[in-house]
């Protein structure tokens, strides 16, 4: 049936259901909901069971918005808020969201703000129309989310048109004949790097991840121009796992190439990836190399980006439905669980996950409704793949530490700003609050004070142990005096050519730029000095020569000997080893009848497929790129 006339049919059934003192002005899909506006939203919160009813009837998801003839003015509204809401709450930030009528109001007290049983909270709805979320202000402002927030309130309307149009593909209904399932590796598989895949049903085309090989010297693309991923329009949906460049880095490029549809991730995500895909402009101009896409194509995807909670379950094609789940690995990362059909098939994508509480996460989510296939990481599938756990790496880490400080040298711990960062901080807070190493300063250079903000903002996708710390004990242990952050090029040679010992993280986490180069170059030949790396160093990077032992290297154009200790301190990835990637299969619910193996080199591919089905009897198959497989 044609979308109009489905709509048709829909608006007939709810002006039946609804009384006609409840006055709806418009009944429309935006994505994957349909959207009823009405004068009274008041009236239609009174009479709750009505949604219910006509969610039943219609097997739709339905939401209830506010007509914009009753929202106040943005102006208005802002300064009824300040005047209801009492001034101890303190005020941060407000965010208003004109697509969906909501208001987003940042306080430090939310408690306050909220009033008791929610008398404020309904008093500011009932004055502004807006529906009002308080939300406790981040103790570090984030730039990158504030501009995130303010690009969306002028785009609202742009915003609003994509989602109708969005609503109307979603609906466009499943073709009769034979139903199939199969997905074609496009990148990183039996190789880490670039990842992409295709998955692909009669009706739709979903891609998870695309992105960029950053340890190849032309950065690697994903196989996009084969003839199942072009034109770019035919895409119903990206999905994406998590915001580390080699799984984002090519999004906007889709974008500036013609796709114009949606791209699924976590709130957080959509955050962390903005800052790193910003950030690998900027390094590309600084390198003197000629970026692949701008920033007006990072706005676009900013545009059309869904973002998604652990937990909702949302439709993403006619036949597709996407819920995301906990991957432990940084900040916002997800297991992506595809629902295919009416019950036909079940296949997740585990991007990268740590099976392990660590001090920032909870450990990988292993329960699902259903599961026949599983797409999965091997980076440490290695059959010697073997880390210490969080505890031994975080005490093997204050050990060199104690002993660099104590000898008066500098440490340089170069870091991915995401993840790696955080848990470093964290640790060294700990141990130095205890009196385990002696207090010095600790400089963070690169984004990792804006990640680390970034953080602050969603407190909620934070281990619960974290989170008891910072909301009950109010104690922050990112918030620590020892951290300083590094601003300027005169601050960076200040600190280089200090006499005095201290501690540097620094992007990049493997050596192939940033801010860490210039530590490196002035350091390095130095004995008293320390080089900690404490993340996957991929093969042909300057950090794993340096860990193979090169002694002579060509630094950031410059020739240095490298005489400065150099230590590995395991267990702090975020990716998990070995034996952890086969406990995870195993406490698997249900288990998978198939097993599909990437992201790692070739033989850590190969093992781990060998590993998991000797031990589980699970099919095992590691794809190469450009090799497809069906699943029904």
């Amino acid at each position: 049936m044609p979308i109009e006339d489905v709509l048709k049919e829909i608006r007939k059934e709810v002006m039946a259901t609804i009384p006609s003192e409840i006055r709806i002005t418009d009944i429309e899909f935006e994505g994957a909901e349909l959207v009823i506006y009405t004068k009274d939203p008041e009236k239609f919160a009174e009479q709750s069971e009505l949604i219910k009813q006509l969610a039943k009837k219609l097997q739709k998801r339905i939401t209830v918005r506010p007509d914009s003839s009753v929202l106040a003015e943005i102006g208005e509204a802002e300064r009824k808020i300040k005047e209801i809401i009492p001034d101890e709450a303190k005020i941060v930030n407000i965010y208003f969201e004109p697509d969906v009528g909501e208001v987003t109001i940042e306080v430090e007290k939310p408690g306050v703000a909220i009033g008791k049983k929610g008398s404020l909270l309904n008093e500011v709805k009932k004055e502004i129309g807006w529906a009002p979320k308080i939300i406790r202000a981040p103790p570090i402002p984030s730039k990158t989310v504030q501009d995130i927030r303010k690009y969306l309130r002028i785009v609202a309307d742009e915003r609003k048109e994509f989602l109708r149009r969005l609503g109307r593909r979603l609906h466009r209904g499943v073709s009769d004949g034979e139903k199939w399932v199969r997905m074609t590796a496009l990148g990183g598989y039996r190789e880490v790097g670039r990842s992409c895949s295709l998955l692909s049903t009669q009706d739709s085309k979903i891609l998870i991840d695309c992105g960029i090989d950053v340890s190849s010297p032309n950065n690697g693309s994903p196989y996009l121009t084969v003839p199942e991923v072009l034109p770019f329009e035919s895409i119903d949906g990206i999905v994406l796992t998590h915001a580390h460049l080699d799984h984002s880095g090519l999004i906007p490029l889709l974008y500036k190439y013609g796709y114009d549809g949606p791209l699924y991730t976590t709130y957080p995500t959509r955050d962390v990836m903005v800052l790193l895909q910003m950030d690998y402009l900027k390094v590309r101009v600084d390198e003197g190399k000629r970026p692949p896409y701008s920033s007006e194509d990072i706005r676009n995807e900013i545009r059309h980006t869904i973002p998604l909670n652990y937990g909702d379950t949302i439709d993403i094609a006619p036949d597709i439905r996407l819920t995301m789940h906990r991957a432990g690995h940084i900040l916002g990362s997800a297991i992506c669980h595809f629902h295919i059909g009416e019950g036909l098939f079940n296949i997740a994508f585990s991007g990268d996950i740590k099976y392990e509480k660590t001090w920032l996460f909870g450990a990988a989510a292993t329960h699902f409704p259903r599961l026949e296939a599983l797409v999965m990481e091997s980076t440490y599938g290695g059959r010697q793949d073997v880390q210490p756990s969080r505890k031994k790496a975080a005490e093997y880490l204050g050990k060199i530490v104690k002993e660099g400080v104590e000898n008066g040298g500098k440490i340089l711990i170069p870091v991915f700003a995401v993840g790696r960062s955080q848990e470093v901080m964290i640790v060294l807070e700990h141990y130095m609050k205890e009196g385990e190493i002696p207090t010095v300063p600790v400089y963070l250079d690169g984004m990792i004070w804006e990640a680390t903000a970034i953080h602050t903002a969603y407190p909620e996708y934070l281990n619960a142990d974290l989170r008891k710390k910072i909301f009950q004990e109010g104690e922050n242990p990112l918030l620590s005096d020892i951290f300083e952050r590094v601003e300027t090029y005169d601050q960076r040679r200040e600190i280089i050519d200090s006499s005095e010992p201290g501690i540097v993280l620094a992007t990049s986490g493997m050596l192939n730029g940033g801010p860490v180069m210039e530590y490196l170059k002035s350091w390095a030949e130095d004995e008293e000095n320390i080089l900690i790396f404490v993340g996957y160093q991929a093969e042909g990077t300057l950090g794993k020569k340096i860990q193979k032992g090169w002694k002579e290297l060509n630094v950031g154009g410059q020739e240095v000997k490298i005489n400065m200790r150099v230590e590995t301190c395991e267990g702090f990835s975020g990716h998990s080893d070995r034996n952890q990637l086969l406990n995870f299969v195993k406490n698997l619910s249900p288990k998978p009848k198939r097993i599909i193996l990437g992201h790692g080199e070739e033989s850590k591919c190969l093992e781990l497929a060998a590993g998991i089905y000797k031990r589980y009897g699970i099919k095992t198959l590691a794809l190469k790129n450009l090799e497809t497989v069906r699943f029904r």
